[in-house]
């Protein structure tokens, strides 16, 4: 559950993954479509959950590509 209070507030984390994680992880945001994302978010009030998600992986996905891992 989302704590409103953080509503817009920008949020930065730090992980490390083995090769194989980063990998797998680029492997899985490649796979996934407007439509598993859509399976899981709350679209009770629309698309904006499903796309934030999408937003969200995409994000991950060029910081993990920065890195010099990449997916085909």
């Amino acid at each position: 559950m989302a704590n409103h209070a953080l509503t817009n507030a920008e949020v930065s984390f730090q992980v490390v993954l083995t090769v194989d994680e980063a990998l797998a992880f680029l492997k899985f945001l490649k796979r996934a479509g407007h439509s598993d994302y859509k399976k899981f978010a709350d679209t009770r009030g629309g698309d904006a959950e499903v796309y934030e998600m999408l937003y969200a992986g995409e994000k991950i996905r060029a910081e993990i590509a920065a890195t010099g891992f990449y997916c085909r």
